[in-house]
């Protein structure tokens, strides 16, 4: 998101090389370009005014110590204020959700038709269940959207979580009411009540979301928000706030906007947490938020947090720790090591994801490579490994010609794709071998032009 601030920025730090100090003046053509880029990625102007204001303020006399250059230094103090901005000043807690009540902590989930409020119910079921080890119930009270009640049902089904069902001829209030009350029974820890949208703003959602808020009191009202939908989002915000008494905010879609303007004006105009940012469309893409790691995303420092957390929720650490021992004890790197390689890799979000986390020079090194086509390779070599036999898969040095005209027909692929799989698996098994001989930087360097798509 905000690639354009980012690629801003990068200039800011180039133009302001050789300058001795932060000044009025070489700080102002800088402060000129973050305008510019704010603007552009659709922030609300009053937003963009006083973040402004407080950059220049903590910029101007700011000492260049150490390594740091002047541009370096107020790239420092954007991303500070960049982190407050999107609520890094309400304090760490204030992005958590809280539970502190009697159980069922209810979670009441509101905003526009169309934004992916349904979904994102269905994410933070999963996200509450695996995450914080909740027991977890929803209930849809959009009685108006077709297919809304099923939508949420099939979901809540894929999340392991439990599903409380309703019909279109309940009133709202009372489905609220009614799953309150059956959680309470069978000890659910939180119910999550997913609300209806409209296309706009009217009058006669307000106050049925107002009644369904009275009658169930929940501890979280959580203000649901298409991070593309750009100034809309800002007014959306504006009359969600005025009639209810918001706790924090989930912004959705945000893998699929350059501009972003949204998660730096929302928190903004509302003062409430942003408290999720939907990545994905796959039920796991939910982060908790954090502004202080968005900030430096958003700046081309990446998030090397979030991608250590990928890594620890995506690897199989006993599977990883079976592997090391199997290949320092001399064990060969078969064909079944390099699919559970390349499925590890599906399971941490793909190489478009994790790339998205890594520092701006590291992205920058991997421009040319195209991240969409590498994970279908991907993708198609997996499929590959699974149409060979057990025993091809133990020895690869058996997969002749007539076997890879087999293998090939079995994964819908050219026998050429065969061979780059297993000149890809030679790579990746010679790199093993110089593991277990401790020649890592060796290792290292050999990587190059080993994975599909980054050569």
């Amino acid at each position: 998101m905000l690639d354009n601030l980012t690629q801003r920025l990068a200039k800011v730090v180039k133009t302001m090389r050789g300058e001795a100090r932060l000044t009025e003046a070489n700080t102002a053509e800088m402060l000129r370009e973050v305008r510019l880029a704010l603007l552009e990625a659709d922030v609300a102007l009053p937003a963009v005014r006083e973040f402004i204001a407080k950059v220049k303020e903590k910029a101007l006399g700011e000492e260049v110590i150490g390594s740091l250059s002047p541009g370096q230094a107020l790239v420092g103090v954007v991303q500070k204020e960049l982190a407050a901005l999107m609520g890094a000043d309400l304090g760490p807690e204030a992005s958590q959700l809280s539970f502190a009540q009697q159980p069922p902590a209810v979670i009441l989930m509101a905003g526009l038709q169309g934004v992916g409020k349904t979904t994102t119910t269905g994410k933070l079921a999963k996200y509450l269940k695996e995450e914080k080890k909740k027991k977890v119930l929803t209930v849809s009270a959009d009685v108006y959207r077709p297919a809304a009640i099923a939508q949420l049902e099939s979901v809540t089904k894929q999340v392991g979580a439990d599903f409380f069902p309703s019909t279109a001829n309940d009133k709202p209030v009372d489905i609220a009411k009614n799953a309150v009350d059956w959680a309470r029974r069978h000890y659910h820890d939180v119910v999550i009540v997913d609300t209806a949208g409209r296309l706009a703003i009217d009058e006669a959602m307000m106050q049925e979301i107002a009644a369904v808020h009275a009658a169930v009191n929940p501890i979280e009202t959580l203000f649901v928000v298409d991070a593309m939908v750009g100034q809309d989002a800002i007014n959306t915000a504006k009359a969600f706030n005025d009639a209810l008494p918001l706790t924090g905010v989930i912004l959705t879609k945000l893998d699929g906007d350059s501009r972003g303007g949204a998660a730096l004006s929302v928190r903004h105009v509302t003062g409430k947490p942003i408290k999720f940012a939907g990545v994905s469309e796959k039920l796991d893409g939910l982060e908790a938020f954090d502004p202080a790691r968005m900030a430096s995303r958003v700046l081309g420092m990446g998030d090397i947090l979030a991608l250590v957390e990928e890594a620890r929720k995506g690897v199989d650490m006993k599977a990883a720790a079976d592997m090391a021992n199997k290949i320092k004890s001399g064990g060969k790197f078969d064909m079944n090591d390099f699919r559970a390689q390349l499925a590890q890799m599906k399971k941490m979000g793909g190489m478009a994801g994790l790339l998205d986390k890594l520092p701006a020079q590291f992205q920058q090194a991997a421009n040319g490579a195209n991240m969409d086509q590498a994970e279908k390779q991907v993708r198609r070599m997996c499929g590959i490994i699974d149409s060979m036999t057990p025993a091809e898969r133990a020895k690869p040095e058996l997969i002749k010609a007539n076997r890879k005209r087999r293998i090939a027909a079995g994964a819908g692929v050219q026998v050429q794709e065969v061979n780059r799989m297993l000149n890809q698996y030679e790579q990746m098994n010679t790199m093993m071998k110089k593991l277990k001989g401790g020649g890592l930087m060796k290792m290292m360097r050999g990587m190059k032009g080993m994975m599909p798509g980054m050569r």
